[in-house]
């Protein structure tokens, strides 16, 4: 039986972590309390702290410490692990707790496949909950007062978190009438042309599900290829590289393209919108970037046009991502330029920018024959470039 793992320091929310299991045992649905505390309190909990700090790669001990915060970060990963050892028994997954309980339940609800109910409850759950949500899909909801004992307050906030729990476990999604197989696409304002008309010309054959290339979009495609729902990546939009090399706001970390290389999923890649870095507003632009070429795409995002050393490095870390895929890979360089505003006449038209990230790739890439690296004598939003990915999908997908 599949039971929803209620998760939390039971040495300071016990109260709290009960009330949440009853909740839901009352719905009809079976609960099963975790408890993740450090101080080496002594535990009544389904299962202790020690049955989940034994799963730490070190052993228990790396888990007992006198530094609360190395002990937090510790139990963190032992939960991590715990949790991937027992995912098929889990239903769903909820906890409760401030900055220090959600920085340690959160990695382990993002180690469980999209689509299995994530709730955290937590005092953090009004500000920016990028890092604990990252690219998976927990529903973060604000505690309003601590979580610190029951009142009327807690009382209903916890409560409404354990029924969302109980009925998102005890209530089957509709299944789709006409599902395809599916593909992921990435996708940037300047690159829309492109994706849009690649996914009306798949639409027919596959389900298309296209990712903003904002950092998170990146990291949830990933997440997902990890997972093994993609039969197939056009990942026309690597931007999210740019702002990993050049340190713009929208960088999908140092495993960008990672999950291609683990899978070895039939992959279509290109370098869509690198010839830009993402920053906020124009008054947030770093100072020593404030002479660079720089374009206010909206009152909240401005571009800055990457150069042609810029794009030296861009393309090495492309290249040594594609050489650890063993996968079928195609990466198409687009030579009329990598997006809409990288075109003749266009603010950041640059042919010699683009030729350093070119001859980066094909100068790292080790191709094989199943490896190839193609230029397309055409801007990536023009109909040629389109037929050139359509035409790579197919090889990829047929060999």
């Amino acid at each position: 039986m599949r039971s929803v793992y209620v998760v939390g320091t039971a040495d300071t929310k016990l109260l709290e972590l009960e009330y949440i299991k009853g909740v839901i045992s009352a719905a009809g649905v079976d609960a099963i309390l975790v408890d993740v505390g450090t101080t080496g309190h002594e535990s009544s909990c389904d299962i202790t702290p020690a049955e989940v700090a034994a799963y730490h790669p070190d052993g228990a001990n790396a888990v007992r410490c006198d530094d609360r915060g190395q002990a937090v970060e510790a139990m963190a990963l032992a939960l991590e692990r715990f949790v991937e050892a027992h995912a098929d028994e889990i239903a769903g997954i909820i906890g409760a707790g401030g900055s220090g309980g959600t920085s340690l339940v959160t990695p382990a609800m993002r180690a469980l496949p999209v689509g299995v109910p994530k709730m955290m409850v937590s005092t953090v759950a009004s500000s920016n909950v990028a890092p604990y949500v990252g690219p998976s899909d927990i529903a973060m909801m604000y505690s309003v007062t601590d979580v610190s004992g029951i009142n009327r307050i807690s009382r209903q906030v916890l409560g409404n978190a354990a029924n969302a729990m109980a009925g998102m476990v005890a209530n089957d999604v509709p299944v789709g009438d006409n599902d395809m197989p599916v593909i992921g696409l990435t996708m940037f304002g300047v690159t829309t042309q492109l994706v849009t008309r690649l996914a009306d010309e798949l639409a027919d054959r596959f389900d298309p599900l296209v990712f903003h290339a904002t950092g998170t979009g990146g990291q949830s495609m990933e997440k997902l290829v990890d997972s093994g729902m993609f039969v197939a990546v056009l990942d026309m939009t690597t931007t999210e590289v740019a702002d990993h090399i050049v340190g713009g706001i929208f960088s999908a970390g140092l495993d960008r393209i990672g999950a291609i290389a683990r899978t070895g999923v039939p992959y279509v890649g290109s370098v869509g919108a690198v010839d830009m870095v993402n920053f906020g507003a124009l008054d947030t632009v770093p100072a020593k970037f404030v002479d660079r070429n720089l374009y206010v795409h909206n009152p909240q995002v401005t571009l800055m046009r990457t150069t042609a050393e810029e794009n030296t490095a861009i393309g090495e870390f492309i290249a040594t991502k594609l050489n650890a895929c063993d996968g079928q890979v195609r990466f198409l360089l687009p030579e009329g330029g990598v997006s809409a505003i990288d075109a003749p006449d266009q603010p950041f038209h640059d042919p010699e920018a683009d030729e350093a990230l070119f001859a980066a790739i094909e100068a790292n890439v080790e191709q094989t024959e199943n490896r190839i690296v193609t230029r397309v004598p055409a801007n990536i939003n023009d109909e040629a470039f389109v037929q050139a990915a359509l035409a790579a999908l197919d090889d990829v997908m047929t060999h």
